[in-house]
């Protein structure tokens, strides 16, 4: 069997990209080893930028039914310093809190609602290119199987079969930092009421957060009533076996040595154990085969995986559908590499900081110290809440000139807008994943570009902007939700027509007629 695109993996970077093809018009299929849903909490939300795309994908509402919270977070940590986000006249930190069963099967109903299909129970062995596709070997229930692909997508995490079947290098480093986690009840009798804090005979009053000793950390937190998510994390000098299960039992040996008594826990719905990892892929992209999520990238710490995986899956997925679809440009595809690998780079960066500042030990403390007074700075505080959130990210930026208009490459604001339909939003114009030009100044010649070359895959909408004024003229805005092209009167280029057909020429194919 042939298929256009089959995704390996269908965690939530797999299911999101598999969405993101199916809206494009692509029937990807997803290869998932596991034979049912998983249950498993490995996650409890999303943070960052992937909170607002699930908005302009018309996702967030329903994903968000039910939550604790959504919207900015009032507060955060980066590394083990507490961040007062609330105290910021601009807090651009998104939070979704959303465990990762439910993110999965709301992606996966998404997913199968425009065509895609999803095949559980299937573990790739093995796989080998050639020019005109991909051929699969796969394992499953009712024995061994063949599938050939135009086009492969590793999102099967960090130890990838079709990452290291495909030949791409994962570069990086293991450390000695063992973490173990416990989804896990605590006597009711040693909760706080008040604080929620956690008295440990022998220990005192633990609170919500971290607490450290010499020997290493202690994290607690609680997602639901009853249940209490214990984190150990120590240099461990022990052997461990990743391949053997992780036990209630090896969870409390580990938080005996850390804290020099026993916190009482029972009960546990999961337990893992991760040893420290910062990889980053060499490429992701090898001929036909790409990785994406934890495939391509490990991070040591910050919680940034499952937003930078998801937008990996949204980067990629409406440039391989354009492939698929015969209308890409040269070179479309390749820019996903050197878009996200750049991303990558940042966030590993960002992620090494904080695992420095959430490490056990007197110099990290004082280092600890040290960045929560500079984080009680408003302008250092924002910063560092863009950071987490995304806001650094903008696409070429290297090629971008110093003329270029500030929004080039960046995420569209969400702008109040007013058309001819009435009231809407720049959310609400990017609920079908295609590139929209957006005429903010009745420039009909601007529209008529698009209408003479490029209507079958460019909506362009004319509009007004509300307060405050918009922050361009016009804007030519990519499926992923960032800016392609840019103009305003005070920045106009030379020729500010033909720098619109360039843009769209060179993200979205040749015009379908002469012009």
């Amino acid at each position: 069997m042939t298929s256009d695109v089959v995704v390996v993996g269908g965690g939530p970077t797999g299911l999101m990209l598999a969405y993101e093809l199916a809206l494009a018009g692509v029937r990807p299929i997803v290869l998932e080893q596991h034979s049912e849903p998983r249950t498993e909490p490995k996650a409890n939300g999303l943070v960052g930028r992937i909170v607002q795309l699930l908005d302009y994908r018309g996702l967030l509402d329903r994903f968000a039914a039910g939550s604790r919270h959504v919207g900015p977070a009032p507060s955060f940590y980066f590394g083990a310093v507490p961040l007062n986000l609330s105290a910021l006249e601009h807090n651009p930190l998104h939070l979704l809190v959303i465990p990762q069963p439910r993110l999965e099967g709301l992606l996966a109903e998404e997913a199968v609602a425009l065509g895609a299909e999803i095949r559980r129970g299937q573990r790739v062995v093995a796989l080998s290119q050639g020019d005109r596709g991909v051929t699969l070997e796969t394992q499953g229930p009712g024995g061994g199987g063949m599938l050939r692909a135009a086009y492969v997508v590793g999102c099967d995490g960090a130890h990838s079969t079709v990452r290291k079947q495909a030949g791409i290098g994962f570069p990086g480093s293991t450390g000695s930092l063992v973490t173990r986690i416990g989804h896990v009840s605590l006597p009711a009798s040693l909760i706080v009421p008040e604080t929620g804090e956690v008295r440990v005979p022998g220990a005192g009053r633990l609170r919500l957060g971290w607490t450290y000793t010499e020997r290493g950390k202690i994290g607690l937190m609680s997602f639901k009533p009853g249940v209490h998510v214990v984190t150990a994390a120590e240099n461990d000098r022990l052997p461990v076996d990743s391949g053997a299960p992780m036990t209630l039992g090896e969870l409390r040996s580990s938080v005996r040595r850390i804290l020099g008594t026993d916190l009482p826990m029972s009960d546990p719905s999961w337990l893992s154990r991760t040893v420290a990892s910062s990889r980053l892929a060499d490429r992701y992209r090898a001929g036909r085969v790409m990785v994406a999520g934890d495939a391509a990238h490990l991070f040591p710490a910050g919680g940034s995986a499952l937003n930078t995986g998801m937008l990996d899956a949204v980067n990629l997925g409406w440039k391989l559908a354009a492939q698929v679809n015969g209308t890409a440009p040269a070179g479309l595809l390749q820019t996903y590499h050197d878009e996200r690998h750049a991303v990558g780079e940042r966030v590993l960066a960002l992620t090494k900081a904080q695992s420095v500042l959430m490490a056990a030990g007197e110099e990290s403390a004082v280092l600890r110290d040290l960045f929560e007074e500079v984080l009680s700075l408003p302008q250092a505080l924002q910063h560092i809440a863009g950071r987490l959130h995304g806001e650094d990210v903008r696409y070429g930026a290297q090629a971008l000139g110093g003329e270029a208009h500030p929004l080039l490459g960046r995420w569209a604001p969400d702008l109040a807008l007013r058309t001819t339909q009435g009231p809407t939003r720049l959310a609400e114009l990017l609920r079908a994943g295609r590139p929209v030009l957006l005429d903010l100044a009745g420039d009909t010649a601007l529209q008529d570009i698009v209408a003479e070359g490029w209507k079958d895959r460019v909506d362009v909408v004319a509009a007004r902007g509300g307060q405050p004024a918009p922050p361009a003229d016009a804007l030519l805005i990519r499926p992923d939700g960032h800016v392609a092209w840019a103009v305003s009167a005070r920045q106009a280029p030379p020729d500010p027509r033909q720098d619109l057909r360039s843009a769209l020429t060179t993200w979205f194919g040749a015009a379908s007629r002469a012009l």
